[in-house]
């Protein structure tokens, strides 16, 4: 079985966005996710009008990956350096209201779930929809680039 670390992390992440966009009811942007940043380290609020989707999605990969995971440390990971005038460049970690709130939208579509002082972790609905997903596209692009065959560590049919 085809892993998410088999398939380009762009490709899954727009095919998990598009999945969630038309057939999970429960992820739906806020009316101010509109109109916020996502972080200090931003200048301008998201251009892409599915970035929520593009966000939970994100989410889901990352969970998948690194398996239980807090806030705190999605907020490094969604981070970014940022000038301030004159003074140096630092790092500054996310907004967590633009992590927590599609996690909880996550939670409440069953793909998602806590676990006592470890963060979140991805539930089997969850795991299943992000192999699935990943598998479709591996056998998209060995059936578009079958050189793509003898680098890849799994073979599918």
């Amino acid at each position: 079985m085809p892993l998410a670390q088999n398939v380009p992390a762009d490709k899954l992440i727009s095919a998990i966005a598009e999945y969630l966009k038309e057939e999970v009811r429960e992820v739906s942007p806020p009316t101010w996710s509109l109109y916020s940043k996502t972080g200090i380290h931003v200048d301008r609020v998201p251009t892409q009008t599915d970035f929520w989707y593009i966000r939970c999605a994100s989410l889901l990969r990352r969970l998948y990956i690194d398996g239980p995971v807090g806030t705190e440390r999605l907020r490094s990971v969604y981070g970014g350096r940022t000038k301030k005038g004159m003074i140096n460049e630092h790092f500054f970690k996310a907004g967590a209201s633009a992590i927590r709130k599609p996690l909880q939208q996550l939670e409440g579509a069953g793909l998602v779930t806590k676990v006592a002082k470890d963060g979140r972790i991805l539930t089997n609905k969850g795991i299943s929809l992000v192999d699935r997903i990943a598998y479709k596209l591996l056998k998209d692009l060995q059936k578009d680039m079958p050189e793509l065959n003898k680098y890849l560590p799994v073979k599918v049919q």
